[in-house]
């Protein structure tokens, strides 16, 4: 696979190692209709840049709740999170939606790929969001997927490529704005085993070559393996927060796999 130019290395003027987020006694509530769910008891974490951290917890515990507010898809309703010392709690929604256009890439186990678009013009669709020059838009999504290994795939449609071709096309929308930081919701719920190691590989190269910061939700352990940091959240609290002792190297488990068709 490519690697991509220097210059759209991510954080490329900033100090790896520096606190990226900060999120300091949060509390979320959802009022359901008499009920009060507390969703996040009084959440303290951060998280430096260039970290890869995997984000565990049964359903319900809070990680998604976590997630959403760390991708500025929803606000505490009490406590702060700064994202590059910005405190993005009394933001408005424009001002988040343009945090998330500018500093965030996502990830998700649905592709939410456009069905009649080319891989080019799916990794393409955020720039023309971000006040990107036209003429830059689309060498930025091609440099993107051949970053992913889609180089000669980018005028294909995404019923043309498989699941696994699909999730990558996904990575390279995700990084096409070169943010900061990229999160991923359960990235690899929806692929085999081996094809799901490969997205890992993608993912643990980006974060060591490129020191893209990289928060990533999964109930699969394994998977929480080839991050450098795991958090487990229960009942609305982070149980344990803890690096990675045994961390599995992508590259390494994908020599000893059998090769399947992509």
């Amino acid at each position: 696979m490519a690697t991509i130019s220097q210059n759209a290395v991510w954080g490329a003027s900033s100090t790896a190692g520096e606190r990226l987020i900060q999120v300091q006694d949060v509390h979320k509530y959802y009022e359901l209709g008499e009920t009060r769910v507390h969703a996040l008891r009084g959440i303290s974490v951060e998280i430096k840049r260039g970290e890869f951290v995997a984000v565990m917890g049964a359903s319900g515990s809070g990680k998604s709740t976590f997630m959403n507010i760390v991708g500025c898809l929803d606000k505490p309703s009490s406590g702060q999170y700064w994202l590059e010392g910005v405190d993005t709690s009394s933001l408005s929604k424009r001002e988040l939606a343009a945090i998330r256009n500018q500093k965030i890439g996502f990830v998700f186990q649905g592709f939410n790929l456009l069905s009649r678009t080319t891989a080019l013009e799916n990794a393409e669709l955020p720039t023309m969001y971000a006040n990107i020059p036209k003429g830059e838009r689309s060498k930025r999504a091609q440099e993107a997927l051949e970053m992913v290994g889609l180089g000669e795939r980018i005028h294909h449609f995404p019923s043309q490529l498989s699941g696994g071709q699909q999730q990558r096309v996904a990575i390279a929308r995700a990084l096409v704005n070169r943010p900061p930081i990229l999160l991923a919701d359960e990235p690899t719920g929806n692929l085999d085993s081996r094809t799901s190691v490969e997205v890992m590989e993608i993912l643990q190269r980006l974060n060591e070559e490129q020191g893209l910061t990289i928060v990533l939700v999964t109930h699969e352990q394994d998977i929480a393996q080839y991050a450098k940091r795991n958090i487990v959240f229960r009942d609305g609290k982070i149980g344990k927060d803890h690096a990675v002792a045994s961390r599995l190297r992508a590259a390494e488990v994908l020599r000893t796999m059998p090769t399947l068709e992509d």
